[in-house]
This record gives C-alpha cells, structure tokens and sequence, in this order.
C-alpha cells in the first residue's frame, strides 16, 4: 500500500525558513570568528556551534528540495569578508555563542511545539538538544574563566508565604515606598542588561565597520537605545541593593574594514530586537510589581519603532528576503478577469 504523503503545514514552513535564514546568518559570523581564535578552551566550543550551522543547513536544503520549495538565497561568502583583520575578543566569541545558543533554546522549543509532522518534531528535538549541550559547554567554559556573569544571590526561603495584600501589586505610586524585589523580578532584569549589554557591542562592531553613514547612524541609534535600558534596570537593581552584573571583557577591535555585509548585519539586528521583544514581554507578564511591567512595555515599544525603521533601510536597499505566503486570492481574481 502506497505511504500518503504528508505536506508540510504554514506554521512548519515558516519553521523551517526562519531555521534556514538564522542558521546562515550564524554560519558567516562563526566561520570568520574561528579564523581569529586563539584560546584552545573556547575555539573548540565555537567550531561546535559552527558544525551545528552547516549541518542544520544541510537537512534543512535536503528537506526543502524533498518538498520542492524554493531554498532561501539567505547568506553566502559574499556577505562575511574573511580577509578582514581581527574583530572579537575570544571572551565576546564566548559570551556572543553562549547568548546565541539562548536565543537557539527559546527558538527551538517554540518550533517543536508549532511542528506536528514526525520528522520535523525530530529535527527540532534534536536541535534543542545540540543547542542545550552548546550553552552547557560555553557556560561551563565561562564559569572556568571566571567570566561568567552570574545572577545575584538572595537569602533562601526558610517557609513558604502568600500575599495578603493589593499593595504588592502596585507600584506605580510616586509617594509610597514600592516593595522590594522578588527572585523573578531580580531574573527578568538581570538577564535584560547582560542581553542588552551584548547588543551594545555589536552595535558598536557593526557601526565601525559598515562603510555607510544611513547603518553607521542606525546602529549607534541601536547601541544608545541599548545603554538606555540598561541604565533603567541597572537602576532599578540598584535600589534594591542588587549589584549590576559584572559583565566579562567583551572588546571589540578598533578595525573599521568592512568585515560583514550589511544586509547580513542589519539582519542580526532585527532578530535581536525581535528576541529583545520576547524578552520584555516575558518579563512583564511574569513581574508582579505594576511599575515593572509598564516600564517593559514601554521600552518594547521603543524596541519596536526601531526594528521598523531597519525594517525600512532593509526594504529600500532590497535586503529584506520575503517568507513564504499564501497567494494574493483577489489579486488573482482580478488578474484573471483583465485577462479575459
């Protein structure tokens, strides 16, 4: 008996095409970082994560051409100058592919959840493990460094508690004093500004090295947004006697040659303001104190004006590669009609 075949549905497509563009993009960043490395505890963590790009790349062109879609055109040498003079620090390499492989885990899961066809749910498990092991590894090398920036530490729970009253939701009253921090609040804002923290660089790596004025503008306008916010839940931290995070040296070189093309950064741009995005909805939904989550919503909006305007730059210069889509049914329609 013939096997039916089981096509691939919108959310597994849109899976696999957002798999196929990241998966590119990091394959460029961690070929030309590897070519730089020299500390032999973190290059072998790098080359792990490059092997995993090039083989997702390779079963995912396998499983486009299975399914006869078009392959994405995504990224290629022409957007990664690997004749270009040292960028990174080997500790930003580190931090940069332990941050990624955060991203990678949260990616992940979602797709597991959207997909429903057994192969793909097994591709995807597969990747949440690989790029588990991956932020493992790079953690377990940061924490042997020393340079890893752990979250702070607060007395343990002796006994359980409940709330017993509304003013621990509020907050947003200038004249009473707001109650401390709990654990997941202190979470939610201690990660923000190491992430923040990790797109100032970049934006300052991607800033010096683009030799156009309209990038160079818009990724210092990126790094300004990003030390911004981290001055507010620096703050934030601080009034609660939390220590900021004692961030690693995550240098970046004084080369301004062009080392990545500029479709390729504002590229990585954007999938870190829609991480950013993410990150502060989470943030807001699980903070239970009102000021917090206004101020989360407030700064994604500001996250998100700025994800448009290189939304915009990337339309203009013909950057911004469409996702697959269904068919324009009136348009169609009205084709057909002129044509008759």
């Amino acid at each position: 008996m013939e096997e039916k075949k089981i096509y691939l549905t919108s959310a597994e497509i849109g899976c696999l095409w957002t798999s196929y563009m990241n998966d590119s993009m990091s394959e460029c960043i961690l070929r030309y970082m590897l070519k730089h490395l020299h500390d032999p505890e973190i290059q072998p963590a790098v080359q792990f994560a490059y092997d995993l790009s090039v083989s997702h790349l390779d079963q995912l062109r396998a499983i486009f051409e299975q399914e006869q879609y078009a392959v994405p055109q995504a990224f290629t040498e022409q957007d990664v100058n690997m004749e270009a003079p040292w960028l990174f620090s080997d500790v930003f390499c580190l931090t940069y592919v332990n941050h990624m492989a955060k991203v990678g885990m949260l990616s992940y899961s979602g797709f597991v959840a959207m997909s429903a066809r057994e192969d793909i749910r097994n591709y995807y498990t597969k990747g949440l493990i690989d790029t588990s092991t991956l932020y493992n590894q790079t953690t377990a090398i940061a924490l042997s460094k020393g340079i890893h920036a752990r979250h702070p530490y607060i007395e343990a729970p002796q006994k359980t508690d409940y709330i017993d009253s509304k003013e621990y939701l509020s907050g947003l009253n200038p004249f009473k004093n707001k109650r401390p921090l709990n654990a997941v609040e202190i979470s939610h804002l201690y990660m923000n500004v190491l992430t923040n923290a990790m797109g100032v660089r970049l934006c300052i790596s991607f800033a010096q090295t683009s030799p156009s004025k309209e990038i160079q503008d818009y990724m210092l306008r990126g790094k300004d947004i990003s030390n911004k916010h981290i001055q507010i839940f620096s703050d934030i931290l601080l009034e609660n006697d939390i220590p900021t995070p004692q961030l690693p040296d995550v240098s970046v070189s004084n080369s301004t040659t062009q080392t990545f093309s500029d479709k390729l950064m504002m590229f990585h741009m954007s999938l870190l303001s829609a991480a950013g995005t993410g990150n502060y909805a989470t943030a807001a939904a699980a903070s239970q104190r009102s000021d917090l989550g206004l101020n989360y919503e407030r700064l994604s909006l500001e996250i998100a004006r700025y994800a448009k305007t290189g939304a915009d730059i990337m339309v203009k210069h013909a950057w911004l590669e469409q996702p697959p889509g269904t068919k324009d049914r009136e348009k169609l329609a009205r084709k057909k009609d002129q044509d008759e």
